[in-house]
């Protein structure tokens, strides 16, 4: 019989555990074996529960989602971590792809996306939800600049930069893996922010997509 992925859900809203709780455990092969309803609280449960995939709200009271994933990353490089999200939560989705969470999703999901990026995740790979994608690269605007993708130039470190955020790194574990200084990674992520006009590494990321400058 095949082990079941292991899942616990952290969010600060009962009924939306319960909700999501009921949904994930009509999977086939995963379980859900632990909730928390704050970043403090995931902390201390997680350090007794043998868990695989994470999927981590953002915004919670005692300490936030950002915060807890960057904490567990930490002690736990392997976590898997979905950081659920609403689409005004721009800031925060950022936020949380800098700290490296696995992927993110709006939180109306339903059973089929759901499988879909457990499965994606479980693999070692990342998923974000497309909703989130478009709303994103809609709102790359170009103020200033009238350069089209062809006239933008990226240097082969910043794609590779590109692909490892995308990837769900972090600026530390990009740096660790390219044997470069978090300052210079966060050095190329400016520079390609200035030549795209984007105002954010989620635009960028966007932009990215959008122009087909990296592969999801």
């Amino acid at each position: 019989m095949e082990d079941k992925l292991r899942i616990m859900i952290v969010d600060d809203h009962e009924i939306f555990r319960n909700g999501l709780k009921m949904i994930i455990n009509k999977i086939k092969n995963v379980k859900v074996v632990a909730e928390a309803s704050n970043g403090k609280e995931f902390l201390e449960i997680f350090n007794i529960k043998d868990v695989d995939i994470v999927f981590m709200d953002i915004e919670m009271p005692v300490l936030n989602g950002i915060e807890a994933t960057k904490e567990i990353l930490k002690q736990y490089p392997d976590v898997k971590i979905i950081a659920l999200t609403m689409f005004n939560n721009e800031e925060y989705v950022e936020s949380m792809i800098d700290a490296g969470v696995k992927g993110f999703l709006l939180k109306n999901i339903n059973k089929t996306t759901l499988e879909r990026a457990i499965e994606t995740v479980s693999k070692g790979n990342n998923y974000y939800s497309e909703e989130l994608w478009d709303f994103f690269t809609k709102k790359v605007v170009h103020k200033e600049k009238n350069d089209t993708p062809e006239d933008i130039i990226f240097t082969k470190r910043e794609i590779e930069i590109l692909g490892l955020l995308l990837e769900g790194l972090s600026n530390k574990e990009i740096a660790d893996k390219l044997f470069i200084s978090e300052r210079t990674v966060v050095g190329h992520k400016s520079n390609m922010i200035a030549k795209t006009d984007c105002k954010s590494t989620i635009h960028l990321l966007s932009y990215a997509i959008k122009n087909k400058l990296v592969n999801l």
